[in-house]
């Protein structure tokens, strides 16, 4: 055993030396791994080692700067057809209102019959925003109206226990329906009677809306005073929505312009204006009645 000891010794002082290690294959990225226990990656080490080497890297460069261009290039062309459709200043014109204008436009639909000038104002050929003209037609009033008549509509159901997801979607695409069927029927209408003016799609989507402030003052009336007072509030908002289209399309939209044409064409154009007036209470009617019971 001693010999045996000795000689391990004795040998351990003799050995040849080892040869050197070959070179590493690999860069060695052990670095990241050092400075935590148990030889586990330090939190993010290895996503900054993956954004670092993409970032160094040309072609991930070439294809960042690429996918940067495709998509400015793709953000310009949907500006321009959005701007080719939807004119986005003819669209502000729309909502330029004021707290004034509001509360006065919505005490003109409800009792019209004492307003005397209907005409729209212009200045230097254009017309003048809503907040400068009472008869100008407006987008706010109708858009806030048709908010107002949908959360209108889940209070009504949800009092008669008849509320649920399913019903007030419903009721807020049958209103949305109606509207754009309105629109077109009347863009049809404005094209066979061959009317020269400055009636365009936004205008009759305001006079069309304003439907929905008659229709909010006959569910609340309903909701307060039950059918009976329902029917009465009906009655009045529907007459006085009436006359407001009436006058209103007759002076601003339809006359002017179109005074001096041929008999026939004053009475279809008269026909025209009747029909769109004389449909409001049929809608007011069928989107509202059951709602109150």
């Amino acid at each position: 055993m001693a010999y045996h000891s000795g000689y391990g010794a004795h040998g351990s002082k003799h050995r040849a030396r080892a040869a050197p290690d070959p070179p590493p294959l690999f860069d060695d990225t052990s670095s990241a791994y050092s400075s935590q226990p148990g030889g586990y990656p330090a939190p993010g080490a290895d996503v900054a080692f993956n954004v670092n080497h993409l970032l160094g890297d040309p072609m991930a460069n070439v294809a960042m700067a690429y996918g940067s261009s495709i998509a400015s290039h793709g953000k310009d062309m949907v500006h321009k057809e959005l701007h080719r459709f939807v004119s986005v200043n003819k669209l502000k014109y729309f909502f330029a209102v004021d707290t004034a204008y509001v509360a006065k436009k919505l005490g003109l639909l409800v009792f019209p019959y004492t307003h005397q000038n209907w005409e729209v104002q212009y200045s230097r050929d254009v017309p003048l925003p809503p907040r400068q003209d009472l008869n100008a037609p407006d987008l706010y009033i109708p858009t806030m109206a048709f908010i107002t008549y949908v959360l209108l509509a889940g209070m009504a159901l949800g009092i008669q226990k008849r509320f649920s997801p399913e019903v007030l979607g419903l009721c807020a695409s049958t209103a949305l329906v109606w509207i754009v069927m309105e629109v077109l029927a009347l863009l049809l209408g404005v094209y066979l009677a061959t009317v020269r003016s400055d009636l365009s799609t936004f205008h009759l989507l305001a006079y069309s809306g304003y439907k929905y402030v008659g229709m909010i003052l006959s569910v609340l009336t309903g909701l307060l005073f039950g059918s009976d007072g329902y029917y009465v509030a009906l009655a009045w908002t529907s007459s006085s929505l009436m006359y407001f289209i009436v006058r209103s399309l007759r002076t601003a939209a339809l006359g002017p312009d179109n005074n001096g044409g041929p008999a026939p064409r004053q009475r279809l154009q008269l026909y025209l204006t009747l029909g769109a007036a004389a449909f409001q209470p049929l809608i007011i009617y069928w989107l509202t009645f059951h709602l109150v019971r």
